[in-house]
């Protein structure tokens, strides 16, 4: 069972990247797993334009490797901070350059089959704001992933993800409850992942939402 982690934090320390680390643990320990992290700082990937929509278009060796990588990939993980309302623009970039291979010729579906996936974000606001606010500028990444085909198992937001009032830094290292949680949900995300190895069907609840997604794409092509 193969799982891509991919972290946009940019960082040193990173909250992200801890808690990332922290769910790889819980995936980890029920064992036959090969989880590759990927830091999304370290790679040379170009800004999108519809030249990358071309067939004979040759991507970058970054790129190549990360479009391998989520293609073997049974499930994705995704650890983001959030800046300003959204995630960084690396993160942003790389999703729209995987319509390049996560959507059919006709751009219109997606070809991932299901693949679940689980996001974690940190911020440096309280809850609240997630749920009111934050949670909605930032919906263009569960929203892409699905309209690719993937499937959305659920998210983790870690908040006040600062030392003191306009002061970052490092602090889910002293958050020990935080860190169980994420191990936690990784072991349990692990095991999505396995089903959906073994049967290649997406959970029910998540083949369902995409078929109601589905039949209303349907009915606007009607009545456009």
């Amino acid at each position: 069972m193969n799982i891509l982690v991919l972290v946009a934090g940019t960082n040193e320390p990173s909250n992200s990247n801890m808690l990332a680390d922290a769910f790889i643990e819980g995936m980890q320990q029920g064992g036959d797993v090969t989880v590759e992290k990927r830091r999304l700082k370290d790679l040379q990937i170009d800004h999108f334009s519809l030249e990358h929509y071309n067939p004979e278009f040759r991507h970058e060796e970054d790129f190549r490797n990360l479009q391998h990588l989520i293609e073997k990939a049974d499930g994705l993980v995704i650890a983001s901070p959030v800046w300003n309302f959204g995630v960084p623009a690396h993160l942003k970039n790389f999703i729209d350059r995987m319509g390049s291979f996560a959507l059919d010729e006709t751009r219109s579906r997606g070809t991932l089959r299901g693949k679940p996936f689980y996001l974690i974000f940190t911020g440096g606001v309280p809850a609240p704001a997630w749920k009111g606010l934050m949670r909605k500028t930032t919906s263009f990444v569960p929203e892409g992933l699905k309209y690719f085909g993937a499937s959305y198992i659920g998210h983790h937001f870690e908040s006040k993800c600062v030392k003191g009032r306009g002061k970052f830094g490092l602090v889910v290292n002293e958050r020990p409850e935080t860190l169980a949680s994420l191990r936690r949900q990784g072991h349990t995300f692990a095991g999505v992942v396995k089903k959906y190895e073994e049967t290649g069907k997406a959970p029910l609840k998540q083949r369902t939402c995409s078929r109601i997604m589905r039949c209303g794409e349907t009915l606007l092509k009607k009545i456009s």
